[in-house]
């Protein structure tokens, strides 16, 4: 379950949007009634994310408070990735791991305490904001948000087919929500 969904409707900059390739909402297993949801106060759903949230405005990570999250949750995983991006792939963000699953969110450019940031695709670790090509058009950030039963198996630098692999049967719910961005 999810704070958003795929929607029928067009985005607001006028294309429908595509499929993103991993579902928004994660399976719960063994959780009746759970519903997580994320959102973020720096932006409105599929509206643009502010400029000091990219890379040449600041690289601000955003604010993003959650609720909902399984009593059986032993960890939240969350990234940020841009299905726009040129390529086959997802580009990735951020990717944060052992995040505690009693917080209930993070502060604009802060890490929870204990988690750990992992290396992007820009090679840094850590939060890189939106730098889309210049005039490719709006690119859509999806914010997801995983409750797991155990923390995942991943490689040193991880893309997001390889958390999307290692969360196989490991996830108990997961959300997204959704912003834009473009130059």
């Amino acid at each position: 379950m999810s704070s958003t969904r795929v929607s029928d409707e067009h985005e607001p900059f006028g294309r429908p949007p595509e499929p993103l390739g991993f579902p928004y909402e994660a399976p719960l297993r063994g959780v009746p009634g759970a519903l997580l949801t994320v959102r973020s106060d720096a932006f409105d759903e599929h509206a643009p994310l502010p400029p000091r949230l990219s890379r040449p405005g600041g690289n601000v990570s955003p604010p993003l408070a959650w609720s909902g999250v399984p009593d059986t949750a032993e960890e939240l995983i969350l990234l940020c990735e841009d299905p726009d991006a040129p390529g086959d792939e997802p580009f990735l963000h951020w990717l944060v791991t052992g995040i505690d699953p009693h917080t209930a969110g993070v502060g604009e450019g802060r890490v929870p305490p204990g988690a750990r940031e992992w290396p992007n695709g820009f090679g840094e670790t850590g939060w890189s904001g939106p730098q889309p090509p210049v005039g490719d058009g709006p690119h859509r950030y999806v914010f997801r948000l995983f409750a797991v039963d155990a923390p995942l198996d991943l490689p040193a630098h991880p893309d997001p087919a390889d958390v999307h692999r290692a969360l196989a049967g490991h996830e108990l719910a997961g959300a997204a929500t959704v912003g834009t961005f473009a130059r």
